[in-house]
């Protein structure tokens, strides 16, 4: 019998909420961000990090732009208090850049934390206890005046070590520990308490942080809960609200992202999301989400190598290549309409108007990636991809109905070898398949004249070890020489179509040719790159004969 029953859950409760505003608003500047790397990530992680690795993420936190880094728990561990003194003690600690730890709502350890901080320009004291109904009733045995008095008596503790130690500029912060499964009016009521003992004012106000320490709604059910509190909170304006969101369900930046809209102006998480469970909302994320609508992230993510490579260096964690905005390839379109799309949006893009590039919501080069990652090739891929590569990585741009053709012979190399074919592979093939420079019959030389208007050529051919010269006459060198050949090998051959262009720029450009002939009611396709715009033509008309006399030896 199957364990797998829904039946013993039930939904969170929700409040009713006929005049909310938030789904008609829409975030128009970044959040205050605060990190909790250091220690709400590294809590989660299954070997902390060291002194050093946290020294290293320090200083990634610091260069990205974050203001608000919380680096640690320093009254419960001794890593992290010799972390906060060798910041503060060496003078670490940029002039714009404000510490913030954690600490439980005891008066022991509230003593150690403000120790910890002793020297401190400026540092946020986040005191914290659960007011859940769970908590309450299953782990504390309290009931919600209980709680509530532990809550008073914490910020009471913060009040009065901070008057002890009147140098450093005290910044105050609560959070209500699951906030998201507490009931709604009484998370108000707690937090009100709190507020009350500390009497924030606009121009020195306090933090009340809101956690989803367990997300277990929708993001707009905690939208309202957040909008529920903003409207209901008492001082207002002398509060900064905050969030902290958890991806239990997978939408931590969305909840987060919501909570802004219903009110939020601060968002503590993690980059890329590392956390307890499923990780903290990531500020990567949610910032780039705000960057590809136009809105300044107020962080420097122009270089995602380089976080990844800190992040992965200090915490062991790896960072999934499908992972929103960052990952390895999340750029890369395997898939041949989407490449078609891409190549030809990026032709018609302008430097000087907004990006509109399907299946790309931002520039790769914005966050150092290059085209190289855009487009790759397997067997999922068609013309699209194909001629992204070429053009991209070999400057060749066949016509369509020589791509059409080439696509199924790189899906068939994707197919046989099994997976993505590289760059170097897709041009091997290419030039395998069309540009038969090694015969049966190979170009030595030709002259062309220009007489009554037409022209007149003479092209010296190699063919099974001995020279032979055509001569013929048409409009233009290409009928010249087709006339030439009929007369040679009794063949009917005809142009359906050429084309041609420029491979390179100044004295090293060559001129890459491609022809589609119709021989003896067959159609066959051929290429040439060579210095000389004529030569390269009539390289490419042999390159389609050579191709159409191999066929048929193979077929005899």
């Amino acid at each position: 019998m199957s364990r797998f029953d829904h039946r013993k859950y039930r939904p969170v409760p929700t409040w009713p909420m006929p005049n909310r505003r938030w789904p008609d608003r829409t975030i128009r500047e970044a959040p205050i961000w605060a990190s909790v790397d250091l220690r709400d990530g590294n809590q989660a992680l299954i070997e902390p990090m060291s002194v050093e690795q946290k020294r290293r993420l320090w200083e990634l936190l610091v260069k990205i732009g974050l203001k608000e880094i919380e680096v640690g728990f320093p009254a419960a561990s001794r890593p992290d208090y010799d972390f906060v003194r060798w910041l503060i003690e060496g003078d670490h600690i940029p002039e714009d850049v404000t510490i913030q730890v954690l600490v439980q709502a005891r008066e022991d350890l509230i003593r150690r934390t403000f120790e910890a901080l002793r020297g401190a320009r400026r540092a946020i004291v986040h005191v914290y206890n659960s007011t859940s109904t769970v908590q309450r009733e299953r782990v504390f045995g309290a009931d919600r005046e209980g709680v509530k008095a532990i809550a008073v008596r914490g910020a009471r503790l913060l009040l009065a070590e901070a008057e002890r130690h009147p140098d450093t500029e005290w910044v105050f912060q609560y959070s209500p520990e699951s906030f998201s499964n507490t009931e709604w009016d009484y998370a108000v009521e707690v937090c009100n308490a709190v507020i009350d003992v500390w009497q924030p004012t606009p121009e020195r106000r306090c933090i009340i942080n809101l956690p989803a320490t367990v997300e277990s709604s929708t993001p707009n059910v905690f939208a309202d809960q957040v909008e529920y509190f903003c409207t209901h909170v008492d001082r207002r304006d002398s509060i900064v609200v905050s969030v902290h969101t958890h991806n239990d369900r997978g939408c931590a930046v969305a909840a987060a992202e919501l909570a802004v809209l219903a009110g939020a102006e601060r968002v503590e998480g993690t980059l890329l999301g590392n956390g307890e469970r499923t990780g903290n909302m990531d500020l990567v994320t949610m910032a780039m989400n705000l960057y590809s609508q136009g809105v300044d992230p107020k962080l420097d993510l122009s270089r995602p190598d380089e976080i990844i490579a800190v992040y992965t260096s200090c915490t062991g964690m790896p960072v999934h290549p499908r992972h929103p905005w960052v990952g390895e390839l999340v750029y890369t379109a395997f898939s041949g309409s989407h490449q078609d799309a891409i190549r030809k949006c990026l032709k018609q893009q302008r430097p000087d108007e907004p990006w509109q590039v399907a299946y790309l919501p931002i520039d790769p080069r914005d966050i150092g990636r290059t085209y190289q990652e855009v487009v790759r090739v397997n067997s999922q891929s068609g013309k699209g991809g194909v001629a992204f590569v070429l053009e991209r990585d070999h400057g060749l741009s066949p016509p369509r109905w020589m791509l059409v053709e080439f696509a199924q012979v790189v899906q068939r190399a994707s197919e046989e070898q099994g997976g993505e074919v590289d760059s170097a592979t897709i041009r091997r093939l290419f030039f395998d398949h069309y540009v038969r420079t090694e015969g049966p019959a190979v170009l030595l030389g030709y002259q062309l004249e220009r007489l009554a208007g037409r022209d007149r050529i003479r092209a010296r051919i190699a063919q099974e070890g001995r020279e032979v010269v055509l001569a013929g006459e048409g409009e233009g060198a290409i009928s010249a020489f087709v006339d030439a050949w009929q007369k040679y090998s009794g063949q009917t051959l005809s142009v359906v179509d050429y084309a041609e262009h420029a491979v390179g720029e100044g004295t090293d450009a060559e001129a890459a040719a491609y022809v589609l002939l119709n021989l003896n009611g067959a159609r066959v396709a051929g290429a040439a790159l060579d210095r000389d715009t004529v030569g390269a033509s009539l390289s490419a008309l042999l390159a389609a004969l050579n191709r159409a006399a191999l066929a048929e030896v193979e077929a005899a």
